[in-house]
């Protein structure tokens, strides 16, 4: 993987560019605690270019056909693959991600989800036409909203972009969307593709901090804000959107119950919650952060999972053998260690615990037992390898622990009773129940929660539809 830092900028209507005002930030290595590059800090000035660039290219994009839509959606995806190497190895230098193990498990899911929204493109549906009042016929138009502001979260920087402009762009939709301040490298890298394929003003990008997503949120020319991040951030969006009543869709935080039955495959339930709860450091939504045991194999369970768990490691990018990278920025590593040095006496850390190593952001694999309903452990997103553990005594008070966050993304339920199962699925409060297993999405089904994890959904049809908007249209006979 080449060491050679790329240069980060802004792509507005065709070009790519430094901030107006010439500022720049750091960006940082997160295996290093280094700085490695710089990317622009923008302002006013360019989100107001970049508007205005996807303003004007919106109504030929709008009415450009599906077909068209959907060939140059099917060109990205050909592009990402053919750079794969690159790509990969700008989003591991951007994030810390074992190279290897982002080649295998992010990349192919983002050919996929692209290549499905671009069939979608030419498969949206309506209500049949018909004479619903005398002499009277009515259609349903579905038509593209305008232009999107987005804002991706550093966790994914690449996979989540692609869940964001690729059914805008599909819809019909014109895009300004912003990386994250610690990870812009790859979205930018990635605009070099898109350039090649899409008419100028379609797809800009403007890199930034918190101030520069603010001014996206409230600029006059978008029709609909979108983004992926905390709840605090989805709130402060949502408000200042409804100011001017612009759409919003939002996928805020998680945190996943996985609730492990007694008559659980235990050896499965271990290997499925380890996987889903180290994954990307933790560094997820639909994490496996907090496990719930039937009391009467919890002993067994925790023995197991600690286990587990002690063998998982992290390192470097370049490191074959290793599970996950580091957590994304030194803020964050506080934060993570933070939930940690705060736990009351009788949470139990059996494995983990600490950071790993002097250089860098990287954290062990932990696992903390004992937990209670109402510790801060179990009821906030830690979104860091730590798997809390509680135990409960039956179905009924199951669900209770499990719905009693205020998040509602997603959960795992773990038994070999298939009528548990279907109840189960029915009482939990989030938006995916996956049974005996936990994490896998597929660009044909919905992605997204309820409650403070946000509305609105990523992927599928249902995520396509989120970015249009639907028209009445009635004729006389």
């Amino acid at each position: 993987m080449s060491t050679e830092p790329r240069r980060v900028r802004n792509h507005i209507d065709g070009e790519f560019r430094e901030a107006a005002d010439g500022r720049t930030t750091e960006v940082v290595d997160p295996t290093t605690g280094e700085p490695y590059t710089t990317a622009p800090l923008s302002g006013a000035a360019d989100v107001d270019a970049a508007m205005a660039a996807a303003e004007a290219a919106f109504p030929a994009w709008r009415d450009a056909t599906p077909a068209t839509r959907q060939l140059a959606l099917l060109r990205i995806a050909d592009a990402f693959e053919r750079h794969a190497d690159e790509l990969l190895a700008t989003e591991c230098r951007n994030t810390g991600k074992p190279l290897e193990l982002t080649r295998a498990e992010e990349l192919p899911p983002m050919l996929e989800q692209i290549r499905f929204f671009a069939g979608a493109a030419r498969m949206l549906e309506g209500k049949a036409a018909g004479e619903y009042m005398a002499g009277l016929t009515s259609f349903v138009r579905r038509e593209p909203v305008g232009v999107c502001a987005q804002v991706v979260p550093w966790n994914y920087p690449l996979m989540m972009a692609v869940w964001k402009f690729a059914p805008a762009l599909a819809a019909g939709n014109t895009v300004v969307i912003k990386p994250s301040d610690t990870t812009p490298a790859s979205l930018s890298h990635a605009a070099e593709l898109l350039a090649d394929i899409l008419p100028k003003g379609v797809f800009n990008v403007v890199c930034g901090d918190r101030d520069t997503g603010r001014l996206m949120v409230e600029h006059p020319t978008p029709a609909m804000v979108s983004i992926t991040g905390s709840v605090r951030a989805g709130t402060e969006v949502a408000t200042s959107a409804a100011a001017d009543l612009k759409r919003v869709h939002l996928e805020l935080g998680g945190k996943a119950p996985c609730v492990v039955f007694e008559d659980a495959d235990l050896a499965a339930a271990v290997e499925g919650i380890r996987d889903a709860g180290f994954f990307n450091a933790g560094q997820d939504c639909t994490a496996a952060s907090r496990v719930l045991v039937h009391e009467t194999r919890y002993d067994e369970f925790v023995a197991a999972l600690t286990e587990a768990a002690s063998a998982v490691s992290t390192g470097d990018s370049a490191d074959p053998d290793c599970a996950y990278g580091p957590l994304n920025n030194a803020d964050h590593l506080a934060k993570v260690s933070g939930f940690v040095e705060r736990l009351p006496a009788h949470a139990k850390v059996t494995t983990g615990g600490h950071r790993v190593g002097e250089r860098g952001y990287f954290y062990a694999p932990t696992v903390v037992a004992d937990c209670a309903q109402d510790d801060e452990i179990v009821q906030r997103e830690v979104f860091g390898p730590v798997i809390s553990v509680q135990r409960f005594a039956d179905e009924e008070q199951a669900v209770a622990y499990a719905n009693g966050v205020e998040y509602g993304l997603a959960s795992s339920v773990w038994t070999r009773d298939h009528a548990r199962a279907m109840r189960m699925s029915r009482a939990l409060d989030f938006g995916c129940v996956w049974i005996n297993t936990h994490i896998p999405l597929v660009g044909e089904m919905p992605h997204g929660g309820f409650k403070k994890s946000g509305y609105g959904k990523d992927l599928s049809a249902y995520g396509l539809e989120d970015y249009t908007r639907v028209k009445h249209v009635m004729t006389a006979l």
